[in-house]
């Protein structure tokens, strides 16, 4: 176990924004709340909890923007990939940062899931965890209600969280995965990316009011992110390259009808993320792709 005078350092995708946080960690929960799915593209979000005093920014701070969720709520992220960076919560002496972008153990493991009342109609929680609908009761907290779109069959309909990029696809998709790699981690902020891949002609943009950013891992062959530059959403990233389309699962509004058809890159998993169900899973990339 990490004990309170261990330090982990945190960064961003793109490297600009870093920081370290130390222990006592206080808290690992999973968060499905709509707003988490869209703004980490993913599942869900997982946040690990450390007093504030033993939070530093190490770099990049002038380098977050930061969107206004609700009333109470702000969403940060790094302006340059997309990166969900920490919240410092002074009132609470919290800082929450998240899980997928921290280097080490912090020695706790997720503690509880939070919000399934709004869990993706595409995820299926497999583990012995409790489940709170929205926060638990203890901490006297609601929910958000978030607008509802109607499904139309054979359409899927996504957005980001502030509503100024929407989409919608039509077809097949030609695979689907959640990615453990540690990439995919970093730039989702979470424990795993979900994505599925269509062909370019079944996508497309309905409403484009906010600058989309397409980051691409200067080292990497294919790998890159896309999101909103007013709210930090993950965003569908068109692929040229590879003619596709890579589309989070947690930008969508209506049901795709499937799941996640394999876990990749399991050899590269979160230490503290623990694989439940009965997905297949591949050490490395998805067979087949060489």
């Amino acid at each position: 176990m990490t004990h309170a005078s261990t330090q982990l350092h945190g960064s961003c995708l793109c490297g600009a924004v870093s920081y370290q946080v130390g222990g006592p960690f206080n808290m690992m929960v999973h968060c499905h709340c709509s707003m988490c799915r869209k703004h980490h593209g993913s599942a869900f979000a997982t946040f690990v909890g450390a007093p504030l005093l033993s939070f530093k920014w190490l770099s990049g701070v002038d380098q977050i923007e930061s969107f206004a969720s609700s009333e109470k709520g702000r969403r940060n992220f790094c302006r340059h990939c997309g990166s969900v960076t920490p919240t410092l919560l002074p009132e609470m002496d919290l800082a929450l940062v998240p899980a997928g972008n921290l280097d080490g153990d912090s020695g706790l493991r997720p503690q509880a899931h939070v919000f399934v009342g709004s869990k993706a109609p595409w995820y299926t929680i497999t583990d012995d965890l409790p489940q709170h609908e929205e926060f638990p009761p203890e901490l006297g907290v609601g929910g958000i209600t978030r607008p509802v779109v109607e499904p139309r069959e054979g359409v899927l309909f996504g957005s980001c969280l502030c509503n100024s990029n929407t989409f919608e696809i039509t077809g097949q998709p030609i695979r689907s995965a959640n990615c453990h790699c540690s990439r995919c981690r970093r730039g989702r902020s979470a424990a795993h990316a979900s994505n599925m891949f269509y062909k370019l002609d079944d996508f497309r943009f309905t409403r484009q009011d906010a600058p989309i950013v397409d980051y691409r891992v200067p080292e990497a062959r294919f790998f890159g992110v896309a999101f909103c530059t007013k709210c930090g959403s993950a965003m569908p990233r068109v692929s040229k390259e590879r003619g596709a389309v890579v589309v989070p699962f947690g930008s969508l509004d209506t049901d795709p009808g499937f799941k996640p058809a394999m876990h990749i890159f399991v050899g590269n998993k979160a230490c503290w993320f623990e694989i439940t169900d009965s997905t297949p899973q591949h050490q490395a990339g998805p067979p087949g792709l060489g």
